[in-house]
């Protein structure tokens, strides 16, 4: 069971071969590269070439990207927004291009998944921000380029009408023609939506990665799991119940002091390794 963590942790900073000592020295196997070029240049082959380098120094595996979803991030916001389901062509061709580049990432650095907003979060996106069949016709667009690379996209639970647990799974569902889907269970997000284990039935059979981090049911915290309202026992456990087997990725807040994050954050994880050991036990139990 891989548990990584998200570079969203240091998504203010430009990423350095340091960032990706700390995460290894707190015992974590792989990383999630966040997608915004102030942060890492997935458009710089010597960026490429360099975090090859890190990858290979600190035995970390790059497990996933997150696909481009702003211009800049400064003073604690996001700017210059991208969505693929913009209704606006220009707009919507400018954010596949950009997804595109960061795909193309994989030549130099191979990854499995790269993580996709099907538009922006409400109610910080408009109706403009969040147009079904300019989604639809970005993720066509985007699945070959994708397979090329042998990537999978993993469309992420966020709140919004597009990416409703049940959302995701009709679209997948659908006749769209897109190889090769699957989803992604941020379940902060699925918290501030409804309940966290009928979002996770919900998606059973289309899970291939996860955001981990919490919150108190109210705002987007990206707390460390434990430090909030989420119970965590029963979301371990319906994540077994359904099947997953992927990667436990930690996606957290920015943060200044990310070593006391991360030793917060290797205790989290050693909880919730107890939680899934405790979880097999009782599923073999059953089974028997």
């Amino acid at each position: 069971m891989p548990f990584g963590v998200s570079t969203h942790l240091y998504v203010a900073d430009r990423l350095e071969r340091d960032h990706l000592v700390e995460i290894a020295a707190h015992g974590f196997d792989a990383i999630e590269i966040f997608a915004l070029r102030d942060h890492f240049d997935y458009r710089d082959r010597r960026a490429a070439v360099a975090l090859a380098e890190w990858l290979d120094d600190t035995r970390l595996r790059l497990h996933s990207v997150h696909a481009p979803m702003a211009g800049k991030y400064a003073a604690g916001t996001w700017q210059d927004g991208l969505t693929i389901a913009a209704a606006d062509e220009a707009r919507r061709k400018h954010a596949v291009a950009e997804m595109i580049a960061a795909l193309e990432l994989a030549a130099a650095v191979p990854y499995t998944t790269m993580v996709v907003h099907c538009g922006v979060p409400e109610p910080h996106g408009a109706a403009a921000d969040n147009h079904r069949g300019s989604l639809v016709r970005s993720l066509e667009e985007l699945s070959p380029v994708a397979q090329r690379f042998d990537v999978r996209l993993a469309i992420e639970v966020i709140p919004n009408a597009l990416s409703t647990p049940s959302a995701l799974v009709e679209l997948i569902e659908s006749d769209i023609d897109a190889s090769g889907l699957g989803i992604c269970m941020d379940v902060g997000h699925a918290r501030l939506m409804g309940d966290v284990v009928d979002a996770i039935e919900a998606c059973s059979g289309h899970l291939i990665t996860t955001h981990l981090h919490d919150n108190r049911g109210r705002h987007d915290d990206h707390l460390i799991p434990g430090k909030g309202v989420i119970d965590w026992d029963a979301a371990t456990l319906a994540f077994q119940k359904v099947g997953y087997d992927g990667a436990w990725i930690f996606e957290l807040a920015v943060a200044a002091d990310r070593k006391a994050i991360l030793e917060q954050a290797a205790k989290a994880r050693e909880r919730l390794e107890s939680l899934l050991h405790i979880g097999d036990e009782m599923l073999g139990m059953d089974e028997a």
